[in-house]
């Protein structure tokens, strides 16, 4: 299964090499201390992405177990899940995108075992007090990080989306600063519809310039880019916190970061199947 025009890795590396030049430029520009660290830090991430999506199906299963691991950690330890939760869920999210590179067929049953196998550790616990806020976070973990597996099955066009996304992300949060205007959700405060009107523009754009400009794809950046980053305030919301971790320079954490690309994710899947 494949979600866009695209059909090698190679094949967008000259265009993310350009989008990263340019974008320095525009993030020099203006000087805002936010935006220099985001670009450092993807100045350093693309690269190594695109190499290990050059490997092959193996190399994103890889990419996409150990981000997983990554999130589900920082989505435990924000929302105050005991270290058994954490744990399960983490392997749990690891296991689906190396089952969608070994065994696609499988990934129905493995998905209804992960949801099992997060809801029974606080059942098992006997936790009478918390159990059924541990068992919901954790099977909120299974379904937000699941669409990880597109960065398997997408092939390409995963490295597409991924690219658009971002710069979406970029443009939407300076547009709404520069143009303000109505707000997007009392979730986000700080965002404005401006921006996500601007952001959408901007990855639409970029879809257009890899090739790789398809219904799927194109309802992914202008509809799960927006409703992810919302989808991930109202969790930070809810555990009282302002990032999902502070590890990563101007980002927040990882989670922080890709929150977007999950709900886009998602419906790239839902679309392209």
């Amino acid at each position: 299964m494949t979600g866009g025009g695209v059909t090698d890795v190679g094949d967008l590396v000259p265009y993310i090499a350009a989008a990263l030049v340019i974008g320095g430029v525009a993030v020099a520009l203006s000087r805002r201390r936010e935006y220099i660290l985001r670009w450092c830090v993807w100045a350093v991430a693309v690269p190594a992405v695109v190499a290990i999506l050059y490997a092959g199906p193996g190399g994103a299963a890889a990419l996409a177990a150990a981000v997983g691991v990554v999130c589900a950690a920082e989505y435990g330890l924000l929302t105050r899940l005991p270290v058994p939760d954490r744990v399960v869920l983490g392997v749990a999210v690891a296991a689906l995108p190396v089952t969608a590179w070994l065994a696609p067929a499988q990934l129905p049953r493995l998905f209804a075992a992960a949801v099992l196998a997060v809801a029974l550790v606080p059942l098992l616990s006997g936790d009478a007090a918390g159990g059924l806020n541990r068992l919901c976070l954790g099977v909120l973990g299974v379904v937000w990080f699941a669409p990880l597996i597109g960065v398997v099955l997408l092939g390409p066009a995963a490295l597409a989306l991924f690219a658009a996304v971002s710069v979406a992300d970029v443009i939407a949060s300076f547009g709404g600063r520069s143009l303000g205007g109505p707000r997007l959700s009392p979730l986000s405060p700080a965002k404005h519809w401006s921006g996500v009107l601007a952001g959408t523009a901007a990855g639409l754009g970029v879809l257009a310039l890899l090739g790789a400009f398809t219904p799927a794809l194109a309802v992914a950046v202008a509809f799960g880019a927006p409703l992810g980053d919302l989808l991930e305030s109202m969790v930070k919301r809810g555990a009282e916190v302002k990032d999902s971790a502070s590890w990563l320079a101007g980002a927040g954490g990882l989670l922080d970061r890709l929150d977007s690309l999950l709900l886009a994710l998602a419906l790239a899947l839902l679309l392209s199947w």
